[in-house]
């Protein structure tokens, strides 16, 4: 899958302020920025991106995805 397929399902599956990602074709790291994270802990937060996911998951269609899930209070904090 190319990273701009996945970056578009999860855009079309949830609201992001900020999303990147980057990958080689099979292995894939993301930054997904969402107000939808507030009062979420870790998990939750993965699941709802996973759920953005879901049927390619499923499919084995995208097979390794790892991210860092923010609040944009939380990304502002990082950004400096």
């Amino acid at each position: 899958m190319h990273p701009d397929h996945i970056k578009q399902l999860i855009l079309a599956g949830m609201t992001c302020d900020h999303l990147e990602l980057d990958g080689d074709g099979r292995h894939f790291e993301a930054l997904v920025v969402s107000a939808e994270f507030a009062g979420k802990n870790r998990v939750q937060r993965q699941q709802r991106v996973y759920q953005t996911l879901k049927d390619k998951l499923d499919s084995g269609e995208l097979h390794a995805l790892s991210f860092k899930t923010l609040t944009p209070e939380e990304w502002s904090v990082q950004r400096g």
